[in-house]
Order: structure tokens, then C-alpha cells, then sequence
């Protein structure tokens, strides 16, 4: 058994309550397809004017962000974990695993709309969303975490030229 199938398998067994699987299902339900980050985006745009503008960049950089995801899944072409001593806890819309399209437009969203709020998002939307694909069996350990590094990148990148453009 690979060190990530032992690493999903410990974590489905220390976290596999009912209650902790509902709210992975949920947030895997809110994160598919980016659809929450975006919806949440929207908002933003419809709420804050005066930054309308910037909240539909931020919005649009976490749906680039979703489709860079999809476009690397298609070419590493990595498979969903398949191990008897993981369990897949919800559907998914492909079969392909790396990296995580939840992490990376997670990820995206939290630099993105930190910038627009004032306040650190990624420690506390990042880690859930990450600890969730686990949870589901879903991701191995490195989807995740390269998810999360690319969103981060990406969203940066989307960010710096916000920052740059409000200072210009």
C-alpha cells in the first residue's frame, strides 16, 4: 500500500464521523465547478460598488484558475484513488484526480477575496476544503496540496494586478 492510500485511509479513520463526512459532502457540493467561490464573487460585485470592477476580476481569476485545474487534469491524466481501504464518499464528474479542481479555485477564492475584505481568508477556507477531499476518499494527498499551491499562485498572480491597478 502507496504512503497516500495509507494517508487517506488514516484520515477516513480518524475523521470519518457521519457529521464530518456531511459537511465534506457539502463542501464539495459548494465547491464544484468553483460555482460557490463564484456565486460568493457575484455577490461581492452586487454588494461593494464602489469595487464592483475588482470583484468581478477576483471572480473571473478564481473561474481561470478552475479551468487551468481542469486543463492540467487532462494532461497528467492521474487517476481517483482505487484502494479497498478507502472509501469514495460522493460522486465526482471525472475520473481524473490531480490536482484537486476544489483546492485550486479554493485557494484562488481565499487570496483573492482577501484582498477585496481585508482580512486572512486562506487559513480558514483552504485547510476545510483540503481535509474535505480526504475525507470523501476523493484526492490523494499531493492533488490537494498542489491544488492548493496553484490556486494560491494563480490568484496571486490575479491579485498583484489588482493591487497594481488600484494603486495606478
Amino acid at each position: 500500500m502507496s504512503a497516500e492510500i495509507t494517508v487517506l485511509s488514516q484520515v477516513q479513520s480518524a475523521l470519518g464521523h457521519r457529521l464530518v463526512v456531511a459537511s465534506a459532502r457539502g463542501l464539495s457540493w459548494f465547491g464544484e465547478h468553483g460555482a460557490g467561490w463564484l456565486a460568493l464573487g457575484l455577490a461581492g460585485a452586487a454588494v461593494d460598488r464602489g469595487r464592483r470592477r475588482d470583484w468581478l476580476v477576483a471572480t473571473a481569476g478564481v473561474a481561470g484558475s478552475h479551468a487551468v485545474a481542469v486543463a492540467v487534469k487532462r494532461v497528467v491524466r492521474r487517476r481517483r484513488p482505487d484502494h479497498e481501504s478507502v472509501a469514495v464518499l460522493v460522486g465526482t464528474p471525472s475520473r481524473l484526480s490531480f490536482p484537486s479542481a476544489h483546492a485550486v479555485s479554493t485557494a484562488a477564492a481565499a487570496v483573492l477575496f482577501s484582498g477585496l475584505t481585508g482580512r486572512r481568508l486562506e487559513p480558514v477556507l483552504v485547510p476545510p476544503m483540503l481535509v474535505s477531499r480526504l475525507v470523501l476518499g476523493v484526492h490523494y494527498p499531493t492533488d490537494v496540496v498542489a491544488g492548493a499551491a496553484l490556486g494560491a499562485v494563480l490568484g496571486g498572480l490575479v491579485r498583484r494586478r489588482l493591487d497594481g491597478g488600484a494603486a495606478g
